[in-house]
């Protein structure tokens, strides 16, 4: 169960339509936390973890562009670079002042990136599961991924073929979160609502992980990385140089999860998270 108040909102940013939740803090004077999302993901996928922060923070979580509700970027521009002006867009539109940034994978790149720009709007980080580079077996595993079959006779099929991938997160928790990832076609069957080019690895350039190195070593906030233990995406020696990069930095790591943190272990996530992000 949420509380009530929390409200679904439109903003258009940089010519695009955009999608965030805004979730009420229980108290007038919290400060802002900013949840971005991973590749394929959306902000829906934050409900269960927005509900439990409002007790520090009002919590807003943006659908990234091609993402969730966001619309699709018509000249097919994915790339981290146009996330971050997405970004401060939001943040000038939203008047945000001190506020706490999260981002989880391809949002964890954009955070670093906004990051690296030292923006006086910002007062702490979390960095979860990405490094200025990732680990080859795990990049491969996700493009094997958003390339398999993406149209499903049904939420339940759809649901099935998630977990034959992933079966580590709890079942009402991972339930959620595909539930919101899906939209009907035409024929009446069910699809992902991000944008199909990014399925066939479109819009994305390659990374270049010494602007992602440099972005690390201009932050100037607290920053709080969390690791996977089983991840495929974030070895621990990268864990660790990031750790060592970032002028005020702190590791934490989540057991019994791979990649996708708050959905393989809501509980250890939210636990890690909390530890740092005191509102």
């Amino acid at each position: 169960m949420t509380r009530t108040g929390v409200t679904d909102e439109l903003i258009e940013l940089r010519g695009l339509r955009f999608h965030y939740r805004d979730w009420p803090a229980r108290k007038p004077t919290a400060p802002d936390l900013v949840l971005l999302h991973g590749f394929t993901g959306h902000a829906r996928s934050w409900d269960a973890f927005a509900e439990a922060m409002t007790d520090r923070y009002r919590v807003l979580a943006l659908d990234q562009r091609g993402h969730g509700e966001t619309a699709w970027a018509p000249d097919g521009a994915y790339g981290t670079d146009e996330m971050v002006e997405d970004l401060k867009a939001f943040v000038r539109a939203m008047r945000l002042n001190r506020f706490t940034l999260l981002g989880l994978s391809m949002g964890g790149a954009v955070a670093m990136h906004y990051a690296g720009g030292r923006p006086p709007e910002l007062a702490a980080l979390v960095i979860v599961d990405i490094g200025p580079a990732i680990e080859l077996a795990g990049a491969q595993r996700i493009q094997t991924g958003v390339r398999a079959n993406d149209v499903y006779a049904s939420r339940d099929e759809a649901f099935a073929a998630a977990r034959l991938a992933n079966p580590r997160p709890p079942e009402a928790h991972h339930r959620h979160r595909v539930d919101h990832s899906l939209m009907r076609t035409e024929d009446g069957r069910w699809t992902y609502r991000y944008d199909r080019a990014m399925r066939r690895g479109a819009g994305r350039p390659p990374r270049d992980p010494e602007a992602g190195w440099r972005a690390l070593a201009q932050t100037s906030v607290p920053t709080l990385v969390i690791r996977g233990e089983l991840s495929d995406i974030l070895s621990p020696a990268m864990a660790e140089r990031m750790i060592e990069t970032i002028p005020d930095a702190r590791l934490a790591r989540v057991k019994d999860s791979g990649h996708s943190v708050p959905l393989d272990a809501p509980d250890g996530f939210l636990a890690a998270a909390r530890e740092f992000l005191k509102g």
